[in-house]
Parts: structure tokens; C-alpha cells; sequence
């Protein structure tokens, strides 16, 4: 169950399960987990930019002062997972773990394939032109994972790689309990739509679609997450969800995904982003650039003001 907000900046920190939580800020989540048999801890993912205090506040909530991770593991290093790790990097000194194809993404070697606003779904798919692909550079603390799918800071826990998304991206899976912690391979809300992301509207979704590049990989990597039929499911956008309910969508999600994750159009629907270790190889050619709800967004005074709420917040995060 969801705690109340703990700060008046209205940032939640909720329980997933035990030694498990999680904080939201502005339309992205965050994870803590505990190792069980000892006082240490490692964070999944670094949210945005401006969750850096937050986080630092959410360790000592649960850590006491001076706590700091065992390490960080990245889902993915997309701007909103990796937003306050420089931030935390300069007082933790600490491993970063990252699939080894997220690698060139946190080296500065090469830009992620750039978001596609034309997906459709609502203003948080046409506003994702302003969403910054550019890398960032903490080659110094990056750690890959091995390829044993186990963490050595992580024990009970494996980690799964889910592509589609991002070339690397990974899930997290606790077998004991089964407790799925699956970033953006699959969402607890609509990402797209910028109404679902303020409501925190519960829905199982496909991974945020424009940010996805290849569109095979995300539906094999949804149909092996609903294989595994969680009891819990904390993902990078949306509330956590656990149950019947929740397994059914999931399993419901996997078995129709070309036909409700899938975008109608969109720049990757037809040919996937190639990459490899070294970052992106070619990108498929650019489609329209101005997408539809750009165009009509001065229609109504609520399109108006949810599009400058979402132009500010994002230049917020990139400055």
C-alpha cells in the first residue's frame, strides 16, 4: 500500500514489498532495495535531474544520515532514469551496474536513438521531441553486469534482459517472492498520455512508446516478463500492482501486444533503430516532424496549459 506524501513538494515513498520501495517525482519512479541478511542497499535508477535530494532524503528516511548504496543498478539510461546520477556519483562512491549495451549511452560514446513524437497516445508522446537522447559520461563507475544474470550487491535477486525499449534494458525479478521490478519494458499507466501520468491512472501498458526502438525486442521482452507471472510489478512510470488483476493484463498485454502496444505509426513501428556495443548504427528515416497534437494544441485552453506545464518541467530537467 501506498504511504502518505512525505514532503510538501508532494513526492510519495511507497512500499513494493519487503526491503523494497519506491518514490515517485513529477512522471517517473524509483527504486530502493535492501539486501535482507545485512544493512545494506543499492538504488535502481536515478530519476530526474531535480530527484537528487529527494533520493538523498529517501536514503536517510530509511538508512539513517550518511547512507549511501552498496551500488546502482540502471534499468536503462534513458534522461529520466539517469537525470540525478552525476549528483549522487559525486558523494557515493559506488559501482554503477549497466547492461553492457546501455554502456556507449553512459560513456558519452553515442546518442540514444532520438525520441519519436509522432507514436501518438496523447501530449507526453508529442511533446518527447524536447526529451534529450544525448549520453552522459560516468565511464569511471560504470560496472557491466555479469553475465550470470546475478548481482553480488543483489543476492535472492536477477536481473533480465528486456530490450526493446532501449537496447539494454533490464529488468529485475525476485524469485522468492516473486517481485518484479521491470523499468520501462512494460508500465503500470499510460506514459503517453499526459492526463494517465497526472492521475496516476492504474493501467498495464506497453513500454513508453516514444522512446521505444525496436518494437520485436519490447513485445518478446513483455511476453517473457508475463512468463515469469509476478505477484508484484513496480515499473519506471505508474503506480505498483500486484494480484489476479494484474497478471491478467499482463498475460492479456503479451498475447495482444500487436494490437494495443503497438503504435499505429511512428518512426521504429516498421524498422527497428540499429545498435550494437558501440551505440546507435543507423536509424530509420525520420517521419513527420510536427506531430498532430502539436498542431492543434491552441484549441483549447486545457491543451494550452498542459503543454506548457510539460514544456517547463522539461526544460527544468535539461538545464
Amino acid at each position: 500500500m501506498e504511504t502518505k506524501f512525505l514532503d510538501d513538494d508532494s513526492l510519495a515513498t511507497f512500499k513494493v514489498a519487503p526491503g523494497v520501495w519506491g518514490r515517485r517525482h513529477l512522471f517517473v519512479n524509483y527504486y530502493i532495495i535492501q539486501n535482507l541478511d545485512s544493512a545494506t542497499w543499492v538504488l535502481v535508477d536515478a530519476g530526474l535531474k531535480s530527484s537528487a535530494d529527494q533520493i538523498r532524503r529517501m536514503a536517510k528516511a530509511l538508512f539513517g544520515e550518511n547512507a549511501k548504496p552498496a551500488a546502482i543498478v540502471l534499468t536503462h539510461g534513458h534522461f529520466d532514469h539517469i537525470g540525478a546520477l552525476k549528483s549522487l556519483l559525486e558523494e557515493w562512491d559506488v559501482p554503477v551496474y549497466a547492461h553492457p549495451l546501455e554502456k556507449p549511452y553512459l560513456t558519452g560514446q553515442s546518442s540514444y536513438p532520438p525520441a519519436d513524437p509522432t507514436v501518438g497516445g496523447g501530449l507526453m508522446a508529442s511533446f518527447s521531441f524536447l526529451f534529450p537522447a544525448d549520453p552522459i559520461d560516468v565511464r569511471e563507475r560504470i560496472k557491466p553486469l555479469p553475465v550470470h544474470e546475478t548481482i553480488e550487491e543483489l543476492p535472492g535477486w536477477k536481473f533480465i534482459h528486456t530490450p526493446g525499449h532501449s537496447p539494454g534494458h533490464v529488468s529485475l525479478y525476485r524469485e522468492q517472492d516473486k517481485v518484479l521490478i521491470a523499468g520501462d519494458a512494460f508500465v503500470t499507466t499510460k506514459a503517453e498520455s499526459m492526463i494517465s501520468t497526472i492521475l496516476q491512472t492504474e493501467e498495464i501498458s506497453g513500454p513508453p512508446k516514444y522512446f521505444t526502438c525496436n518494437w520485436a525486442s519490447a513485445k518478446l521482452s513483455v511476453m517473457k516478463l508475463a512468463a515469469l507471472q509476478p505477484e508484484i510489478v513496480a515499473t519506471g512510470h505508474g503506480k505498483v500492482m500486484r494480484g489476479n488483476k494484474m497478471r491478467q493484463d499482463l498475460d492479456a498485454l503479451s498475447r495482444n501486444f500487436d494490437r494495443v502496444a503497438l503504435p499505429a505509426d511512428g518512426r521504429y513501428v516498421n524498422e527497428p533503430a540499429v545498435t550494437n556495443e558501440n551505440g546507435v548504427v543507423s536509424l530509420p528515416q525520420k517521419t513527420e516532424s510536427i506531430p498532430a497534437a502539436i498542431k492543434l494544441i491552441g484549441i483549447t485552453g486545457l491543451g494550452l496549459a498542459l503543454g506548457i506545464l510539460v514544456y517547463k518541467q522539461l526544460r527544468k530537467q535539461m538545464a
